[in-house]
């Protein structure tokens, strides 16, 4: 069919016609007409099969910029919300870090090694809780083993084999319970047990030899090395504290030989102890009258912490005689007889014993004999013993004791603010610096005979400013941390603008162009021109018949009349699928 028939044709057949040639051009073509995409929007959907197909399909340089976008954005944010690794364990065997890799990766936790590969590291929300889990599965085992080695005896070990694994026992639990202090990173204990005696001359004390290796910046203070000192001996039977050796990893002695005069840590606790109370006492009750920070105090305690025992015995006279307590009393009575003459024969007679008497004694004669005797002295001795009065006295000087305080005060310049609100800082009077001398003597205790001092001092004090005090809000560390936060979010989403603008943007435009204005061209001259569906001769004709109803009031309507024919005739010459389906879907709205 030529073009002319065509033109005849009625406009309901050419709409049916055009819908029929429009095939599969469906509705999606008819939703991009506006866009001037065009029936060709199916065809560019279509994936490519080749590389060649790829390279030129204008949307590659989109998914390409889209999928970067997404990658950039996703690592940024996965960067800002990166967790924090924090050290798990350090300084572990290659069989207890073995361990502890294997339970964290079926445990599904991520880790990492340190820069030195000497720790493991996890997330920081995650370290109390795996090692409590890997606690409860015997997690790190450690180089050294306690008394579970006594589990596993055979039957039959000999004594001395028996011997030595105790031996070896009481060394572990040595060792763990020392690596349980927070400075001490692992330790070595060695036991030095002789083999007990029958015979007392030939006892000797075992001695034992402790080494620690510390973290590094610790060390361990006096009443830490004294607390392991007397934990040994108290573990091992008759170890003595002074057999106990603690050498460090440098090779520094740290116990103090048995004889040292110098002071321990618990003494020198003690010092500061004094010190701190008696500070705090003055300034509590300054702080009243001078205000918060107005008066500052120091004090120096000389303590005696030598021990005193003395022990004296005082005898008194008695003040009474005769009311005094009789210890003893002792009586003797002396009486020495005289004889007349000598009586008797000498011989055998005057040898005998004396006969019976048969008179009594105090007849004053002997019969046998015939001599008399008369007393001529008489001695009586009295001896009383009275109970002394004795005093015996044991005094022990406890140690600690307070030898001397000295106390040094120094009080700021009163603050006055006068009635047109200037503040003026003037000085203490005297009788208020003596009232000041007098508080802190009671707060402190003063004692003259041990020979306190005590020194108030008035001053103005020099104000420290705080370098954040007079900064505006803008420029205090909060405000500066807060504004390095936001600018690492607002970074993220500047570079997802500057990404989307500079390659999403222009990858859409390449992808989607706009439609091209299409250039008004004048039909040809065998072509028919159409107007309102007819040929112009049939328009003409109906136009003339209808001359007086209908007519084109103006030239302008006219000239615009005659463009939008001329626009709409150029589409349906370039693409007569479009028109027909434009036309299909006004008739399938209409219905």
């Amino acid at each position: 069919m030529d073009s002319s028939a065509n033109s005849l044709i009625n406009p309901d057949a050419r709409m049916g016609l055009a819908g029929a040639q429009a095939g599969g051009a469906g509705q999606a073509g008819a939703a991009d007409l506006g866009g001037g995409l065009g029936g060709n929007f199916s065809q560019r959907l279509s994936f490519p099969t080749s590389l060649s197909q790829m390279r030129g399909n204008p949307r590659a340089p989109l998914i390409f910029a889209v999928a970067l976008l997404v990658a950039i954005v996703a690592g940024l944010v996965l960067w800002s919300r990166a967790p924090d690794y924090k050290v798990l364990y350090s300084n572990l065997s290659d069989r207890d870090g073995g361990a502890i890799i294997n339970a964290l990766q079926t445990a599904n936790i991520p880790y990492k090694f340190s820069e030195t590969g000497g720790a493991i590291l996890v997330p920081a929300e995650q370290v109390h809780e795996m090692r409590l889990r890997l606690a409860s599965q015997g997690l790190p085992k450690g180089g050294s083993v306690g008394f579970e080695l006594m589990d596993n005896q055979k039957f039959g070990i000999s004594q001395f084999a028996e011997q030595v694994n105790y031996q070896r026992a009481l060394e572990g639990e040595l060792e763990q319970t020392i690596e349980s202090i927070s400075s001490v990173k692992s330790s070595r204990v060695h036991l030095a047990i002789p083999k007990p005696s029958v015979f007392v001359r030939d006892h000797e004390a075992p001695s034992a030899s402790v080494l620690v290796n510390l973290y590094p910046g610790r060390m361990l203070d006096e009443a830490q090395v004294v607390a392991i000192t007397h934990m040994v001996s108290s573990a091992v039977p008759d170890l003595p504290v002074r057999n106990v050796t603690i050498v460090d990893q440098d090779g520094n002695l740290l116990t103090q030989p048995a004889s040292g005069t110098g002071l321990d840590a618990t003494q020198l606790k003690y010092v500061q102890q004094v010190e701190r109370n008696t500070q705090q006492r003055i300034d509590a009750i300054l702080a009243p009258l001078f205000g918060a920070g107005n008066a500052h105090s120091q004090v120096s305690a000389d303590i005696d912490f030598s021990k005193v025992e003395q022990t004296s015995e005082n005898y008194a006279p008695n003040g009474n005689p005769q009311q005094a307590a009789v210890r003893s009393q002792q009586s003797s009575t002396a009486t020495e007889m005289a004889q007349s003459g000598a009586s008797g024969v000498p011989g055998a007679l005057s040898n005998q014993p004396p006969q019976p008497a048969s008179a009594p004694i105090t007849a004053g004669a002997n019969a046998a004999s015939g001599v008399t005797t008369t007393p001529i002295s008489d001695h009586k001795d009295t001896t009383t013993n009275y109970e002394l009065d004795k005093t015996v006295r044991h005094y022990e000087q406890p140690m600690g004791s307070v030898k001397r305080l000295s106390v040094a005060v120094v009080v700021n310049y009163l603050r006055s603010v006068d009635a047109k609100g200037h503040v003026t800082m003037q000085p203490l009077t005297a009788d208020k610096l003596t009232q000041v001398n007098q508080l802190v003597k009671d707060a402190m205790g003063y004692d003259a005979k041990r020979g306190d001092s005590v020194n108030v001092v008035n001053s103005a004090f020099s104000t420290e400013i705080d370098p954040n005090a007079n900064l505006p809000w803008w420029r205090t560390p909060d405000m500066i941390a807060l504004a390095k936060q936001i600018a690492t979010y607002a970074g993220i989403g500047l570079v997802a603008l500057v990404l989307y603008f500079m390659m999403v943007r222009p990858a859409f435009r390449r992808a989607f162009p706009p439609p091209e204005p299409v250039v008004a061209s004048l039909p040809s001259p065998d072509e028919p021109i159409l107007l309102d569906g007819l040929p112009v001769q049939e328009k003409a004709a109906i136009t003339e018949e209808d001359e007086e109803t209908t007519m084109i009031t103006s030239e302008h309507d006219k000239r615009r009349y005659e463009r939008h024919l001329d626009y709409a005739r150029n589409i349906a010459r370039q693409d007569p699928k479009i028109v027909a389906t434009v036309v299909k879907s006004w008739v399938s709205d209409e219905r």
